[in-house]
């Protein structure tokens, strides 16, 4: 289960990067390295900007969520009560 989530993290990490390098960094839509302007021909200027904003919010969340699950999973699989730490042995 930790496997699959880190797996989910991984693609949620990466499509979050390609999400905001597609950004505009003065907010005027999708850049013209991927095809922006037959982007902002077929939705407009307004609705691909209004679409990316509203994916990159989307992957960010999925991303607080995914990690948030999986330190609970992680917790509660090694047993700790209460966030204590276990000490690594020296052997």
């Amino acid at each position: 289960m930790v496997t699959v989530l880190t797996i989910l993290i991984a693609i949620v990490c990466i499509l979050l990067m390609v999400v905001i390098l597609i950004q505009n960094p003065k907010g005027g839509g999708v850049d013209s390295t991927f095809g922006g302007a037959a982007a902002n021909q077929v939705f407009g200027a307004a609705r691909s900007a209004d679409f990316v904003e509203k994916l990159t919010w989307g992957l960010a969340t999925a991303l607080f969520i995914l990690c948030i699950v999986t330190a609970v999973i992680v917790s509660s699989a090694a047993g700790l009560d209460g966030g204590q730490i276990p000490l690594q042995s020296q052997g």
